[in-house]
């Protein structure tokens, strides 16, 4: 599965599309340009990697200027297909490039090294490869292993550059583009690898008749559809799956799951777990035997405790598997008989302090195909998460890390990569207080998200796992800070709300008068008022934080 580079004798393209293997055949991601050839004193390294970032879809790229990186940002800003953004500090430009990449498919950002860092071992261990270019003659080589290796394994890459490389003339950069050559993966479609499929059908499918739930993500429905199983998602899944779906039921983070969820999956004779990434964050709550498990990675099936099956792709697995079942909703019944609807929160009274399930009863109506939510690590989990996405709707968080201060970064890119939609993002304040500079961004770029800074006067969520002075913040005049960075540069609309009357004027303003700016809405909420999921998910990961050490 090695990645392996055109060489300059076979540089014309077939075509100009960006594409990914096909069955059984070695695949060629070709540039988004017409293939030149440019002299040598025209041709920089710069210049090679702006061009080969254009031809993967990157038309902006986040930034901090510092002394190592200069002449390098000349030679991007000289692209004509590249936007540079410049960012506040280098962390916003990681998030940043997050989020411009969750929705644009590949992201990129442009820092230099810390004062008498180790970058490379520190990298080493958060990518899937790294490119130390210190000369000119395998430069090239090096940029297109890395991109190519980025766009196989969906994960990033880091390369690093000498300071004294971009601007130098070089003749590998003389003719584009060179096409990145991916190895194929074996696919279930002959040989050895479709014996293994079916190896691995037999095992599966003598489970799966028995299956009374289907857990999936990107690309399930059709097996939902054809098995008339229920479908669910974990956190991180939440927005792949459309909910919309006939047999959709929610999320399932073990305790906190989406009401009558869990207890549909935990009871279910088997599941099918489509990449799952399991996470701990609740005291390992989610009841499963691992012997009545299917998990499917991208290029490997394993069956609960018994083998594992390499070299067959998810998607051949799901097709082949959609083919062979027996159709059986017993699952989804039973979640139909037992689900009780949700209920709405009670009536405030007139100018009554907001409440928190009264703000997102709210921002649940404003979602639409043309909107997307980021959701802040916190209580805007737990909310959001319940949050029913409308067909075409975006959504994104970030969990895994549970990295505060995400959002605003992750805002900026998203925003950037898909400026058809609105962006709503809900932000705690101690989280917004790590990032907050970034804001200043959002109207440079002409980005007219709508921002909901809730305002509880500290880090609830650790409160709820253990409280102590050190959860209180120094409160700002959240409004008046935004209202200063944005300094009349763009357009920037400012507002702070109180109770619910307030918040429905604010909301119609921003989606009404202001559609065109970037909408900012403090939301002043008490200190106590949490999600019940919050509640029990703190009691829990306190209990598992302070417990006896689990055996291995």
């Amino acid at each position: 599965m090695d990645t392996k580079i055109g060489s300059l004798d076979n540089c014309k393209p077939a075509s100009n599309d960006v594409c990914s293997p096909a069955n059984g055949t070695v695949s060629t991601i070709q540039g988004s340009v017409s293939p030149t050839v440019v002299s040598c004193s025209e041709a920089t390294l710069g210049g090679h990697l702006a061009k080969r970032l254009v031809q993967i879809g990157v038309n902006d790229v986040f930034s901090v200027p510092r002394d190592f990186n200069l002449t390098l940002l000349d030679h991007l800003i000289a692209e004509p297909g590249l936007n540079l953004i410049g960012c506040c500090n280098e962390l916003n430009a990681g998030y940043a490039a997050d989020g411009y990449a969750r929705s644009g498919g590949v992201g990129a950002c442009v820092v230099t090294f810390t004062v008498g860092g180790q970058e490379l071992r520190c990298f080493q261990t958060v990518t899937c490869y790294q490119a130390v270019i210190n000369n000119l003659e395998d430069a090239h080589e090096m940029i297109d292993t890395a991109i190519s290796t980025a766009l196989k394994e969906s994960k990033p890459v880091y390369i690093s550059i000498g300071c004294n490389l971009a601007a130098i003339p070089h003749p590998t950069s003389t003719r584009e583009p060179v096409p990145f050559v991916l190895s194929p993966k074996i696919r279930g479609g002959g040989g050895g690898s479709c014996r293994v499929l079916e190896q691995g059908r037999e095992t599966h499918f003598s489970l799966w008749t028995k299956a009374t739930c289907c857990q999936g993500m990107r690309g399930f429905c059709e097996l939902a559809d054809a098995g008339g199983y229920a479908v669910a998602v974990m956190p991180s899944g939440k927005g792949l799956v459309p909910e919309h779906h006939p047999h959709f039921i929610g999320t399932v983070l073990g305790a906190v799951s989406t009401a009558f969820c869990a207890e549909i999956v935990e009871s279910a004779d088997a599941y099918l777990f489509a990449g799952p990434i399991y996470n701990s964050s609740v005291g390992y709550s989610l009841l499963i035997k691992k012997e009545k498990a299917i998990i499917v990675r991208p290029d490997r099936v394993v069956n609960g405790n018994g083998p594992s099956f390499g070299c067959v792709l998810m998607k051949d697995f799901l097709r082949e598997l959609a083919k062979r079942l027996k159709h059986k909703n017993t699952a989804y019944e039973n979640y139909h008989r037992i689900c009780v609807p949700e209920g709405q929160p009670l009536k405030a009274a007139s100018k009554e302090t907001l409440r928190v399930n009264v703000l997102f009863q709210q921002i649940q109506k404003m979602l639409s195909g043309e909107t997307a939510v980021i959701a802040e690590t916190g209580d805007s989990w737990f909310n959001c998460q319940k949050q029913k996405l409308p067909a075409g709707c975006g959504y994104e968080f970030q969990m895994q890390y549970e990295s505060i201060g995400w959002s605003v970064g992750a805002t900026l890119g998203y925003d950037q990569a898909v400026p058809e939609k609105r962006v709503i993002a809900c932000i705690g304040d101690g989280s917004f207080q790590v990032t907050a500079q970034d804001v200043s961004t959002m109207p440079r770029c002409r980005q007219k998200t709508i921002i909901f800074l809730i305002n509880n006067g500290g880090y609830t969520i650790e409160v709820e796992i253990h409280d102590g002075p050190y959860n209180v913040i120094k409160n700002w005049n959240y409004t008046a800070l935004v209202d200063a960075i944005h300094n009349v540069e763009g357009k920037c609309w400012t507002t702070k709300v109180f109770c619910e009357e307030e918040l429905v004027e604010a909301i119609e303003t921003a989606i009404g008068a202001k559609k065109d700016c970037l909408c900012f809405i403090e939301v002043i909420v008490h200190k106590d008022d949490t999600s019940k999921e919050l509640l029990e998910w703190g009691s829990r990961v306190c209990a598992a934080n302070s417990g006896p050490p689990t055996p291995q």
